[in-house]
């Protein structure tokens, strides 16, 4: 009988695992036209950046390097504070950036 209910608890913990990270792998990107993207100044790709409108930019800055990213290094696109619920391109980058110590 108490193998039957540690199948169960297993086969429930086990689901709530894979939905959960279903649930990340499925977090929409953030679009450079949202709100709060567009008053970040976010661009998908660093290397748009409009540099006289963000002259604190500087090259080699991208959401991989930032203090905020919530990836690895390697990762093309990872979650961040500042946009919650949605990832953000590895080659980013946004007025908040903050470089990772």
């Amino acid at each position: 009988m108490s193998n039957r209910r540690e199948f169960m608890m297993q086969v429930s913990l086990g689901g709530g695992v894979v939905l959960a990270g279903n649930a990340m792998a499925q977090a929409a990107m953030v679009a450079e036209t949202d709100p709060q993207a567009a008053a970040l100044g976010y661009k998908a790709d660093a290397s748009k950046v409009d540099k006289a409108k963000f002259p604190k930019f500087a090259t080699g800055q991208v959401c991989t390097n930032c203090a905020l990213y919530q990836g690895k290094a390697t990762d093309a696109a990872a979650g961040c504070p500042l946009f919650a619920g949605k990832r953000v391109a590895g080659k980013g980058w946004c007025s908040a950036y903050a470089k990772k110590a």
